[in-house]
C-alpha cells in the first residue's frame, strides 16, 4: 500500500457549487441539494474527510439504482407538544436530519425540550453537522443514528452492529462543546478513504474475513469487521445506538440497515435527536460562566510528557475548519477523478 496521497486544495465555495450542480443534475431539488452540499462540505472543512464530498459517487449510485429517492418529501407527525416522528420517505439523510433537528429546536424554543425520532432515512453524514444546527440556535443537543453492519457483538466475528456515531453539543465560550465519535476504533468511512487513496490502515482498526488483523483496507472491507473501541464497551454503545435510533423509531435495526455503498435496497436508517435549552435549570448567565470555567479547567490541565497542549472536544476540528476556509480543502487526485467522472456522466462542469 502507498503512503500519503498527493492532494489538491480547493476552495470550499467551489466544492459547494460543484456538489449542488451534481446533485441537481441527478434530480435533486435546488433546496435539498444545498442542504446535502452544506452537510458534506462542512465535514471536509472540519477534517472529517471520510464524510465529505467523496461520498457523492456512492450517494448518486443509490439514486440511479432507485434505492434513494432524490425527490422524496419527508413528513413530520407531532406526537405530543414536545415529541415528533419524521418519516424520511427514503430521502437524503441530511434532508431528513435537517427537518428533524429544526423541529426539535422549535419545540425546545417553546417548551425547553424537543425530541424527534426518524425512520426510513439514509446516511446523514457527519453528526457534528446536525449538532451544529442546534448550537447555532443556542441549544444543547443529543444526536444518535444507527447504521449498516460493520462491528461484531463483543466476542463474535460476524458483522451485526453499525459504526453508529454518538454526538452531542453544548454552546460555550470561547468555543462550544462538540462530541462526535464512532463506537469503533475508527470510522468505517476512514477505511473507504484509505482504499480510495491507496493508503494502508493501522493494524488495530479492523480484521480481515478470517479474523486476522490487517493493514489493507480492501481486506478489511471484503468480509472483514471493524474493531469496537474499548472491547465490550464499544460494542454496547453500538447496540445502544440501535435501540434508540432503530428499535424506537420503527426503522431497520439488528443488522438490517443497508449501507451507503450498497445500491441494492433502501437503507431505512433511523435517527434520534433531543434538543434542550441550556437555561432549563440555571440561568443562561450561570450556564455560560460554568461552561467557560469547564473549558478553562480542561485546557489548563497538566500535560503528559510529549503532549503540547490539551484540547476541548471539537476544538481541533474548529481550528481545522478555520484553516481550510483560508487555504482550501485538500482532496486526493483519485477522489477528484471519481467526482469528475460523475460530472461527465451528468453533463456538468468538472470540479477542477
Amino acid at each position: 500500500m502507498a503512503g500519503q496521497a498527493e492532494c489538491v486544495h480547493i476552495a470550499h465555495t467551489t466544492a459547494l457549487a460543484f456538489t449542488c450542480r451534481l446533485l441537481e443534475a441527478n434530480g435533486v431539488s435546488c433546496e435539498d441539494a444545498a442542504v446535502v452540499a452544506d452537510n458534506l462540505v462542512s465535514a471536509d472543512l472540519r477534517g472529517v474527510d471520510s464524510h465529505g464530498i467523496n461520498r457523492l459517487p456512492s450517494y448518486i449510485k443509490r439514486v440511479r439504482q432507485q434505492v434513494l429517492d432524490p425527490r422524496a418529501r419527508p413528513t413530520l407527525d407531532q406526537v405530543t407538544p414536545v415529541v415528533a416522528l419524521v418519516d424520511g420517505r427514503n430521502a437524503f439523510g441530511a434532508v431528513v436530519a435537517k427537518m428533524a433537528i429544526s423541529a426539535a429546536i422549535g419545540m425546545a424554543s417553546t417548551f425547553g425540550i424537543g425530541m424527534v425520532s426518524c425512520k426510513h432515512s439514509n446516511h446523514f453524514g457527519m453528526s457534528a453537522w446536525v449538532v451544529q444546527q442546534a448550537l447555532d440556535a443556542g441549544f444543547m443537543s443529543l444526536v444518535f443514528t444507527n447504521s449498516s453492519p460493520a462491528l461484531p457483538a463483543w466476542g463474535a466475528k460476524n458483522q451485526l452492529l453499525g459504526v453508529s456515531p454518538i454526538a452531542c453539543g453544548a454552546p460555550g465560550q470561547p468555543m462550544p462543546f462538540i462530541l462526535d465519535m464512532a463506537p469503533s476504533v475508527a470510522a468505517r468511512g476512514k477505511i473507504y478513504k484509505a482504499l480510495r487513496r491507496g493508503e494502508s490502515i493501522p493494524d488495530d482498526w479492523a480484521l480481515d474475513k478470517d479474523g486476522n488483523r490487517t493493514t489493507d483496507p480492501a481486506e478489511a472491507l471484503d468480509g472483514g469487521v471493524m474493531l469496537p473501541m474499548g472491547g465490550p464497551k464499544g460494542s454496547a454503545l453500538s447496540i445502544m445506538m440501535d435501540v434508540f435510533s432503530g428499535v424506537l423509531s420503527g426503522a431497520a435495526y439488528a443488522g438490517h440497515v443497508a449501507g451507503p455503498y450498497d445500491p441494492s435496497r433502501p437503507a431505512d436508517v433511523g435517527h434520534f435527536m433531543v434538543v434542550l435549552k441550556p437555561d432549563l435549570f440555571i440561568s443562561k448567565e450561570d450556564f455560560e460562566a460554568r461552561m467557560k470555567h469547564l473549558y478553562e479547567r480542561v485546557v489548563s490541565s497538566d500535560v503528559m510528557p510529549g503532549v503540547d497542549r490539551i484540547y476541548f472536544p471539537g476544538e481541533i476540528e474548529i481550528a481545522r475548519q478555520q484553516e481550510r476556509l483560508r487555504s482550501g480543502i485538500p482532496y486526493a487526485k483519485t477522489e477528484i477523478d471519481a467526482l469528475n467522472q460523475e460530472a461527465k456522466a451528468a453533463g456538468i462542469e468538472p470540479l477542477v
